[in-house]
This record gives structure tokens, C-alpha cells and sequence, in this order.
């Protein structure tokens, strides 16, 4: 049995993919990824063969930042859903299941390459919020029209959006391999019960949405931390983690962060993340890493400050390590709110906080309680997220379902 996993997103969606891949892989399955290329020597590592996906997220991201024109911007849609097309066949060829995960409109095109080969699509999702429901509004980068507060209304405009903007390149390249059109583009992404892998915990899955939660995928990450940050951390008492992920233009804010960490009287650790973030000086109190193993430092420091990306809040909750987030887009604002509900830290308002706001905020991570409510909510976390998400693609796999829409 063979299995292609797909991913157009950052580096935190290649993670929780390539964790379901080596849990497949250790199944017996062969697995192969469709990624953009940054993943490359990530997937190296674990030995995880790649099919490189256009030029990938962070390429995007560093980019101009100039409006761009609706000209413009037709066109580069159409390209980004000619990629799919173009290079995901290859992938999936000989094949027996897709799993798609991160951008909707790239995973359209990779549903459409499962039909075509007739065999079953699964669509990841790994925030619910990222499910249409009534308990929820869109994420909210999206647009939203003034005044409208019924999530119903807002879930559907968006759905007609992302149809107008993705219905005729989608439909232009299914007709072109002998397939039908698709009306509601949006709804045939994610499928009639698509996959939450997040944790129950953490992100629980809303009253009344036909999806599966399978729990978070992850994987354990053996890799030994660099000589040089080991040796910071024996050094002195656990500092304090500052890190961004993949969000970009967070220098401002990381700035603000080491300056209020530093005035609580804790060292820093900040992590260059995709905006390549450095220390304010070079005083022997900060010290600035790369990509690092999180699994084995968060268990070391005295909190973990940071965006709010899904894998990094699972990650410190896993690790009993109190959390401050500072949400910069997409689902973050939600993380933020769980972490907040839970009592495992805090949150701060808006993409750029103050020192005030964040001063009180770290006050509250690190207070005795915020650590005990830390420490009892990571033996709660599941880690059986890959093992339920294979279970069910052997399932359909031997029941031989399509899944595509009537």
C-alpha cells in the first residue's frame, strides 16, 4: 500500500504531516509527500521521499509586500492551481489515498487528482477553526463583511469568495482531464467530514460538525539540541523561549518580548523563525537559535513565548511549560483563547503588544499556579493522533471509497 500526503503550507503543517508519515511508514506503507521545497531537507532527515510542490510558502512571504493588482492577482491564483496540477500527479501515481493538509485552494486540486485516479481523499484541518460551523466564525484574516454577525452567513460568503476566486482556474484544469465541473469548490475541499488533527484538549471539536478528530500528529523528535544552546541553558536557571514560527514581520514584536523578559529578570532564548529574528544586542543574556528540536527544549525553559501556531502551543503544552501568546493571524487568536480558558498562560491582544500588556502577561505565565494548571493539563494530551489517522485510511483503503462528492 502506498499513501501520498500533500501540503502547500508552512513548516508547521509539513510537521504535523511528516509525523503521519512516519507513523505510516512504520505500518509498512510507503509514503511519499508533495511539499514545497523548504521541506526538503526536514524530510531528508526522517527519510521521507519528496515531490517538491512551486516555490513554497516562506519564498511567497519574502516577497514585495505591494498591493497587487486584480490582474495580478487573477493570475498568480491560476498559476498556484497549475502547480497542483501539474506537479501532483507525479506524486500520486500507483498510489492507493491521498491526505491533504494546510491551503484549501491547493488541496482542491490535489481532491481533483484523486478523483481523476479514483482512489480515496482525506482533508486534514488542523484547527477547528478552519471547519465551517455555526460556533464559530472564519478565521479571522479572512474578510468579513461589516455588521454581519451570524457565523452561518459569514461561513457561506466566504465560501462564495473562494469560489469566485478559485471556481474557474479549478474547473478550467478538471475539464482538461476529463473531469466534471464542481460547483461548491469550498465544500468539495474539505469534504462532507473531513479530519481535525488537533487535540481534544486543546482544540475540541465544535458541537455538531461532521468531522473526525483523530488528536494532534506528532512526532517524536529524537534530534539532540546544538552544543551551544546546551550550553546556555546550563548556564543559569531555565530562560525564557521567544519564537515566531513562520509568521513574518514579528521584529518589532520580538524586540518588545526580549525587552520584557529581560526586565522580569530571566534570560531569552529567540528563535530566528522565518522573519530571521536577532537579538536587540549582544549581551550574554540572549543567546539566538535556529530551528531547533522543541520537543527537548520546552520541557527546559520557564515559558514559552510565541504566536500561537497549532504545533507550538501543543508542543508546550505537552511539555508542562506555561505559554504567552501573542497571535499574529489565521488561527492563533484561537490558540490564544484556549491557552487563556485552560489556565496553562496567557494571552496578549492584538499582533503587537505593548510592554505593559506583555509584562502582565508573562507575570501570569509564570506565576506558581499558571505552572501547576501547565504541569496537570500535559498529562492530558493525547498522543495517538497518528495511529487514529491510519486506522482510518486502512479502513477505507480495504473498502475501497472514493470519497468524491455525488
Amino acid at each position: 500500500m502506498r499513501v501520498l500526503l500533500s501540503t502547500s503550507g508552512s513548516r508547521g503543517d509539513v510537521e504535523s504531516l511528516l509525523a503521519l508519515a512516519v507513523r505510516l511508514r512504520d505500518l509498512a506503507i510507503r509514503v511519499r509527500m508533495c511539499a514545497p521545497p523548504f521541506a526538503a531537507e526536514r524530510l531528508a532527515e526522517v527519510g521521507v521521499p519528496l515531490v517538491r510542490i512551486g516555490h513554497g510558502t516562506r519564498a511567497l512571504l519574502r516577497d514585495g509586500s505591494a498591493p497587487l493588482s486584480p490582474e495580478t492577482r487573477r493570475r498568480m491564483t491560476a498559476e498556484a492551481v497549475d502547480v497542483q496540477f501539474d506537479q501532483v500527479p507525479a506524486g500520486a501515481e500507483g498510489c492507493d489515498a491521498v491526505v491533504a493538509a494546510g491551503e484549501l485552494s491547493a488541496a482542491v486540486a490535489v481532491r481533483s487528482v484523486a478523483e481523476k485516479l479514483g482512489i480515496p481523499y482525506f482533508y486534514a484541518a488542523y484547527s477547528p477553526v478552519y471547519l465551517p460551523s455555526s460556533h464559530h466564525m472564519p478565521p479571522l484574516d479572512e474578510r468579513l463583511t461589516p455588521g454581519v454577525t451570524d457565523n452561518r452567513v459569514l461561513w457561506e460568503q466566504r465560501g462564495q469568495r473562494f469560489g469566485e476566486r478559485f471556481g474557474d482556474p479549478v474547473n478550467r484544469r478538471r475539464a482538461a482531464i476529463g473531469l466534471p465541473p464542481v460547483a461548491d469548490i469550498f465544500r468539495y475541499g474539505y469534504t462532507d467530514r473531513p479530519w481535525l488533527a488537533a487535540d481534544p484538549v486543546l482544540a475540541p471539536l465544535p458541537p455538531g460538525l461532521d468531522a473526525v478528530q483523530t488528536g494532534a500528529w506528532i512526532l517524536p523528535d529524537q534530534r539532540p539540541l546544538p552544543a551551544e544552546l546546551e550550553a546556555f541553558l546550563a548556564a543559569g536557571p531555565p530562560p525564557v523561549y521567544v519564537g515566531f514560527g513562520s509568521a513574518s514581520e514579528t521584529g518589532a514584536t520580538a524586540r518588545v518580548a526580549v525587552e520584557v523578559v529581560r526586565a522580569q529578570g530571566h534570560r531569552v532564548i529567540l528563535s530566528s523563525g522565518w522573519a530571521d529574528l536577532v537579538p536587540p544586542d549582544d549581551g550574554a543574556d540572549c543567546l539566538a537559535v535556529d530551528e531547533v528540536n522543541l520537543q527537548a527544549l520546552f520541557g527546559r525553559v520557564a515559558a514559552v513565548v510565541h504566536h500561537g501556531g497549532a504545533g507550538t502551543t501543543t508542543a508546550a503544552a505537552r511539555a508542562g511549560t506555561p505559554q504567552v501568546l501573542i497571535p499574529q493571524y489565521t488561527d492563533q487568536p484561537y490558540f490564544a483563547r484556549r491557552v487563556a480558558e485552560l489556565g496553562i498562560g496567557a494571552a496578549v491582544d492584538g499582533p503587537t503588544p505593548t510592554a505593559g500588556s506583555l509584562s502582565a502577561a508573562l507575570t501570569t505565565a509564570l506565576s506558581p499556579r499558571t505552572r501547576a494548571r501547565a504541569t496537570a493539563v500535559a498529562g492530558t494530551i493525547r498522543s495517538d493522533g497518528t495511529t487514529v489517522a491510519a486506522r482510518l485510511l486502512l479502513d477505507a483503503v480495504s473498502r475501497n471509497e472514493p470519497f468524491v462528492l455525488a
